[in-house]
């Protein structure tokens, strides 16, 4: 077994999944499946203070070597002044970008070098509420929810984000216009899709209506529709086709801090027993939220802690996502309502290790959607995925420190036993 172990300190098995870089596509792009896809989050922030949708453009090879298929761009509207704090989220019309990013022909090219490259891109919706500047508030003021004694429009609740209205989906007129503005960048613009921001806010039959209106505009070609949430009735009712798996996310980090490795063996059933057939949970390390507290080489302990938590969390079932920046290890918390600029060429080791990963990842489907099996233990993460074609055994130490661990039977060509370095993993072919 130790004859597998790489150079990095990082018992993988290279599986020649390190494939040359891919040459621009000329054909006609397609999204691929839904249990296909592996995804890269894009905050225009840390790419540059302005034009950052030209910055991103500008890196797309990078972005694309690492083997992902999808773009998810953070909203670029312009952004709400009245009660603002700057953030992407405070939105003040649907239809146009903040002079900050670019202009709309700058977004139509970045579209359209995705698709060259392979990548669908998706852009991040927020439907539950407006900026207080938003010109709906003056001329359609119904639109939104009111207080108690109905004359003060309200934030959203529970969470209270004063910087924006809450808005009210009892009404017909609202809802139109909502779909409409999301028709816009589908039919004007071609993206392929939207990340919807908390689309547990919003009733699930706004969301089929929305779907149902949004895939009839595509025509042809197929959207791919992202949920911000845990609803399953953004599924069995609104249609969408992916949502957040933050039940796993949450565990992953309890493991890292003590908890039974086996805790994220029964977290990924949880998960996956209240999903409709062929619906798939987003599986990531970090995103925009997350990263403004701890980026993963700390919530994770350190850079080797980072990688081993990605294995545990892109392999049992896909959905692999990555947030731009942590692909060179960038270790200080991105503060997503202001700039914050990320050194794309530290830690390349870093960024070779997440291509590898990936790749492993694009290049053999019994990885993400294989049959899972799974065996107990407090320390390392042991399960095998398996298709028809082929078997792979991965552990993965939880541990900052080395630890030993039996071997199943039926995998015991490798010996008896094994012994990982503090957060060592392995990925091994039967």
């Amino acid at each position: 077994m130790k004859k597998i172990i790489s150079v990095l300190g990082v018992a993988i098995f290279m599986l020649s999944a390190c494939r040359p870089a891919k040459e621009a596509k000329t054909e006609v792009f397609e999204l691929p499946a839904v249990d296909d896809i592996a995804m890269y989050q894009v905050n225009p922030r840390v790419f540059a203070p302005e034009n950052s949708l030209n910055a991103v453009a500008a890196r797309i090879d990078s972005i694309r070597d690492l083997g992902v298929n999808i773009m998810w761009v953070m909203p670029i509207y312009p952004i709400g002044i009245e009660k603002g704090k700057n953030s992407p989220y405070c939105i003040s019309d649907y239809k146009a970008i903040a002079p900050e990013f670019g202009t709309i022909d700058d977004f139509k090219n970045l579209a359209k070098v995705c698709h060259e490259h392979g990548m669908g891109i998706i852009l991040d919706w927020v439907a539950n509420h407006t900026a207080w500047d938003h010109p709906w508030v003056k001329e359609h003021p119904d639109w939104y929810t009111y207080d108690e004694k109905a004359d003060t429009i309200i934030c959203p609740q529970p969470w209270n984000w004063e910087d924006v209205a809450d808005l009210n989906y009892d009404n017909k007129d609202m809802r139109e216009a909502m779909i409409d503005a999301m028709k816009f960048w589908i039919v004007e613009v071609g993206i392929d899709g939207f990340r919807c921001d908390v689309a547990d806010g919003v009733p699930a039959d706004f969301w089929k209506d929305a779907i149902d209106q949004l895939r009839a505009a595509a025509g042809e070609r197929k959207i791919l529709m992202l949920a911000e949430g845990k609803n399953v009735d953004n599924f069995t009712i609104g249609g969408f086709d992916m949502n957040y798996g933050w039940d796993y996310k949450d565990e992953l980090v309890k493991v890292f801090k003590g908890a039974p490795a086996s805790d994220l063996i029964k977290a990924d059933k949880a998960e996956y027993d209240s999903l409709p057939a062929g619906k798939v949970k987003l599986r990531f390390t970090t995103n925009h939220d997350h990263s403004t507290e701890a980026t993963p080489c700390v919530e994770f302990t350190n850079d080797r802690g980072a990688m081993a938590a990605y294995v545990a969390s892109i392999f049992p079932h896909g959905g692999a996502l990555i947030y731009g920046s942590q692909e060179v290890g960038y270790p200080e918390p991105i503060n997503f309502f202001k700039y914050v600029p990320v050194n794309w060429t530290a830690k390349p080791e870093i960024y070779q290790e997440y291509k590898h990963l990936i790749g492993l990842y694009n290049e053999h489907p019994a990885l993400r959607k294989g049959k899972m099996t799974a065996w107990p233990d407090n320390n390392v993460l042991v399960f095998e995925k398996a298709d028809d074609a082929e078997r792979f055994l991965i552990l993965v130490n939880v541990r900052n420190e080395p630890e030993t661990i039996n071997l199943p039977e039926s995998w015991q060509k490798l010996g008896e036993s094994i012994t990982l370095e503090p957060f060592e993993y392995c990925i091994e072919k039967f």
